[in-house]
């Protein structure tokens, strides 16, 4: 896996070097010699376009950000280049198969690094495509990142969504989308195997249940860093980054047709369909607004509401999650009991390996083999104490007797008993977070929880849960993985027919980089016009040459003769011949 130009020895984005390891999994090489002369083209129209049209209709910071980025607009960028130049807005990049793990995509985004579907959409999807590519996030995401606020606000909504919850629905969802992605990026695909796929999609979605915390942030993502409008309610600018990418939808968005609504965390509650331009866009007043949004719909997850609320999140999604108790202990592992009293969790039980820790860090002596089998503490305060144990002092401790050595037996106000003799006590900031106990017996409302014959009884200390997230609170002592996936995107194998066309591509742009062999214009213009007639942009891109020559003769006409003909194949064909047009005056 390489991160920086051997060739050119350039350094990595240093960014890169604060990843962790279960991150890395996900992440490739670009191959960028794998382009064609024609992916070259279809980049270098899109972003014509962009400049010409997004100069008026995006936020002004879009421009500004394509300059501070130093994105070409003549061909797609090299990520090693990238990484040289998004350094210094403290922001990295790097390659990845196409979709990712949404968990993981927030985290990628909480360390300020974009993930960058290496590949780049089909020709005949110029306008809209419903997977991830090199155009969306390099020319849609990147640019709009160099504004500092708007920054901030995209690494504040990365570290959010990665700690909500999923569903198993979720994951599967996930897979879907994926699936029908790679396979509508492949020109090849037969068209009963792309049917297929959206029926399998749309059969997930329609039976996903309750939306997940992650389901409902992924749509407050889409409404706003994807699709998102900002300013004038009557007259909004560009700045998701979805929208910064499609010619198409960029247009179509800011029409009458497409509704128009303040931006607010009811958003959430808007699912879309991404293989569909979106009835309706939320408008944000401005960045800051952006954030307040956020911080409001933050303050409805497990996250911050904890308790309860947060362990039953933990349970429904069958995953690897953290529960914070009051003293800043940490326990991860996959919760599988939750035994509650008057709305309130008295007790908290994870099964499988499972380790404790105190500010993301994993405690000496408490990791996934040593509770290898899982965790279970009670939670609550101690009946007849006016101050909870996680606030005594050590002196305070050994007054009431939990001295190491000593018996002692501690009766919850839950109605939860721990009994045993006291081996050691952790204290960590101040706090106590654990007391490790010998022949112990843990019991509620006659059952018993725990056994003496079960061996050490780590018991967790505080008042309350705080918080609940998705995931371990130390992801590489956890041992944490995202596995690669097993679909790869197609790589492309093009037909004989296929690569000559690109190589006519490739003439042309050597013509025109070079600004020599003019001369060549006629005899490629008859190879295109005979074996490739279907073909526009490389046409287009002829006439280009023309123009800028100032040849006005028989073979300028002929050439645009042949492009306003193909108009008459449909109005998205009309509109790209169109708007090359307007590229050429």
């Amino acid at each position: 896996m390489r991160l920086h130009s051997k060739e050119n020895n350039m350094e990595a984005n240093p960014i890169l070097n604060n990843l962790p390891r279960h991150l890395m999994s996900l992440v490739i090489d670009q191959q960028y010699n794998d382009y064609t002369a024609q992916d070259h083209a279809l980049w270098r129209y899109v972003m014509r376009q962009n400049v010409r049209y997004l100069g008026k209709v995006a936020h002004k910071a879009y421009l500004e950000g394509l300059r501070k980025t130093g994105i070409s607009i003549e061909s797609i960028p090299n990520m090693d280049g990238m990484n040289r130049i998004l350094q210094e807005i403290g922001w990295a990049a790097v390659a990845v198969d196409g979709f990712v793990p949404p968990s993981a995509f927030m985290a990628f985004q909480a360390y300020n690094v974009l993930v960058i579907a290496a590949d780049i959409r089909p020709i005949d999807q110029i306008g809209y495509t419903p997977a991830p590519d090199i155009i969306h996030e390099a020319a849609g995401h990147a640019p709009i990142i160099a504004d500092p606020e708007y920054a901030a606000f995209l690494r504040r909504f990365g570290e959010i969504g990665a700690k909500a919850f999923l569903s198993p629905q979720d994951y599967a969802l996930y897979e879907a989308i994926r699936h029908l992605s790679i396979i509508k990026a492949d020109p090849y695909s037969a068209i009963d195997v792309i049917g297929e796929a959206e029926k399998q999609l749309a059969e997930i979605s329609r039976n996903m249940g309750d939306p997940s915390e992650l389901a409902l942030i992924r749509n407050l993502h889409w409404w706003t860093v994807e699709y998102g409008l900002i300013g004038d309610l009557d007259d909004p600018k560009i700045y998701g980054a979805g929208l910064l990418s499609s010619i198409a939808e960029s247009y179509l968005c800011l029409q009458p047709a497409v509704k128009k609504i303040p931006l607010s965390i009811d958003a959430a509650n808007y699912n879309y369909d991404i293989t569909e331009p979106q009835p309706q866009l939320f408008v944000a007043a401005d960045f800051e607004s952006l954030n307040r949004v956020l911080d409001e719909f933050a303050e409805t997850l497990a996250v911050n509401r904890g308790g309860s609320y947060g362990l039953k999140q933990a349970l429904r999604s069958g995953n690897t999650a953290t529960a914070v108790y009051s003293s800043g202990l940490q326990v991860s592992g996959t919760f599988t009991q939750v035994l509650e009293r008057n709305g309130e969790p008295v007790y908290l039980k994870t099964t499988g390996p499972s380790n404790l820790c105190f500010e993301n860090k994993e405690l000496p002596g408490h990791d996934i083999q040593y509770h290898g089998h899982g965790f279970g503490s009670p939670v609550g305060r101690v009946r007849n104490l006016s101050v909870s144990l996680e606030d005594f002092s050590e002196e305070e401790l050994d007054q009431i007797g939990l001295t190491e050595g000593e018996p002692v037996n501690l009766e919850f106000e839950s109605g939860v008993t721990v009994a045993g003799t006291v081996i050691s006590k952790t204290i960590c900031d101040g706090h106590l977070v654990i007391i490790s106990l010998s022949d112990c017996t843990v019991s509620y409302e006659g059952n018993t929880l725990f056994e003496p014959a079960w061996g050490t009884f780590d018991m967790a200390v505080g008042k309350k849960i705080n918080s609940v997230f998705s995931g371990p609170a130390d992801p590489g002592a956890f041992g944490l993985t995202y596995p690669a996936p097993l679909e790869k995107t197609h790589k492309i194998l093009h037909d004989e027919k296929a690569m000559k066309l690109h190589a006519l591509y490739q003439q042309v742009r050597d013509i025109r980089e070079q600004n020599c062999s003019f001369a060549l214009l006629p005899s490629l213009w008859q190879e295109l016009h005979r074996d490739h007639p279907e073909d526009w942009l490389c046409a287009l891109e002829v006439l280009e040459l023309l123009k800028a020559k100032k040849i006005e003769d028989d073979f300028t006409g002929e050439v645009t003769a042949l492009l306003e003909s193909m108009k008459s194949k449909g109005a998205v064909m009309s509109k790209l011949i169109d708007d090359g047009f307007a590229m050429l005056t």
